[in-house]
């Protein structure tokens, strides 16, 4: 959401400033349950150093006034002294007001707290100084959660440079059954990162989105006109099941994060898993990441891989009875060709990629087989 809401003020006109936590993410914001575990600088680094890349989807980093720029916390963190820490920035906060916050004060009723996670308030609000110092930056973005540590930097500002700046934060999404969003159906986390998250596995996240939610994640996560916004939510009331809304969330989505090229690919892999394009089409790259997402069983040399075995290894049969019952009632496809035939092996020429099997019982149970060896 905060990294939307900056593409929204770059789009009204205004320049992006995005805060890279070299120094901070050193640290960690106090949770409400125990410490952090300490990042090393070479990670922090890392994760610095992939920002930008990952935001360029988000924001324009072009030579025009409203151009984005990435600053670094640990550009002025990290030679800032313990004296100049505490007398130029620590004379400025009560110990009284810091105690009085409620993670500060659910963790003292708890384990305890560190010097190191206590102090990360007074960091975080040095950077509004810098940025203000720096950039003119007057407007300051953030998650919900982050409210108390971004009025304490406008507090600073004022304190310290005599100026007025302001504070904008927006809702931590949640879904109408009340879970958080931004976990992926699997239990993990959904990361913009290609490598943590596949393309396909985040197209399918947003499919997957229910009725009650998928307007409302529309609304704040797209720029669809209001006429598009309008057809949309009335398509999902008279024809829910075509899912209309949730594909063009998850194909919005999808270019902006991963690009025009990786969206095709993964709507093409989408369609042809359940029967509704070329397999064969399909990279193996995009083949492998949709399986994945699904129960893959491996076939190692001297496994047994006639179908009835791979269904029952695949977990698409419970047993070899029922797998044997749905090939007769001609339930069973393998690459989108029906098996009715309970002796059918596999040969190497059915293997997509020479790797690849995609079964599917019925018309929504898909799982793969992966040749091994």
């Amino acid at each position: 959401m905060p990294l939307l809401t900056l593409r929204r003020f770059q789009r009204a006109g205004h320049r992006p400033i995005v805060l890279a936590g070299g120094a901070t993410g050193m640290i960690g914001d106090p949770r409400d349950v125990g410490e952090r575990s300490l990042n090393e600088a070479d990670t922090v680094a890392e994760w610095t150093e992939r920002i930008r890349g990952q935001l360029e989807r988000f924001v324009d980093f072009d030579d025009s006034p409203m151009g984005a720029i990435v600053e670094n916390n640990l550009e002025w963190t990290g030679s800032l002294s313990a004296i100049e820490f505490l007398r130029d920035i620590g004379k400025h906060f009560s110990v009284n007001v810091m105690l009085a916050r409620d993670t500060i004060r659910r963790r003292l009723a708890g384990e305890g707290i560190s010097y190191t996670e206590f102090s990360y308030l007074l960091l975080q609000a040095n950077d509004y100084v810098e940025l203000h110092r720096r950039h003119g930056c007057t407007l300051q973005i953030g998650g919900a959660d982050q409210w108390g540590n971004i009025i304490a930097g406008v507090r600073l500002v004022r304190q310290k440079l005599g100026a007025t700046v302001h504070a904008l934060t927006v809702p931590l999404v949640t879904a109408a059954d009340g879970t958080k969003f931004g976990k992926s159906t699997g239990g993990g986390s959904l990361w913009l990162d290609p490598q943590m998250t596949s393309p396909y596995a985040w197209y399918q996240y947003f499919v997957n989105t229910a009725d009650a939610d998928v307007i409302r994640y529309l609304r704040w996560f797209t720029f669809l006109s209001a006429d598009e916004l309008a057809e949309l939510e009335q398509a999902t009331a008279q024809r829910p099941q075509q899912r209309a809304a949730q594909r063009r969330l998850a194909s919005e989505l999808t270019v902006l994060v991963h690009g025009e090229a990786a969206t095709a690919a993964v709507e093409h892999a989408s369609r042809a898993l359940f029967g509704r394009g070329e397999l064969a089409r399909l990279d193996e790259a995009t083949l492998a990441a949709a399986l994945r997402e699904t129960t893959v069983a491996e076939l190692k040399p001297g496994s047994p891989d006639g179908i009835v075995d791979l269904l029952v290894a695949s977990g698409l049969s419970a047993s070899k009875g029922a797998a044997r019952r749905t090939i007769h009632e001609g339930g069973v496809s393998v690459n989108n060709i029906r098996v009715d035939n309970e002796e059918w092996v596999p040969q190497s020429s059915d293997f997509l990629h020479g790797r690849w099997l995609v079964l599917r019982r019925g018309k929504r149970s898909i799982a793969g087989v992966e040749r091994i060896g």
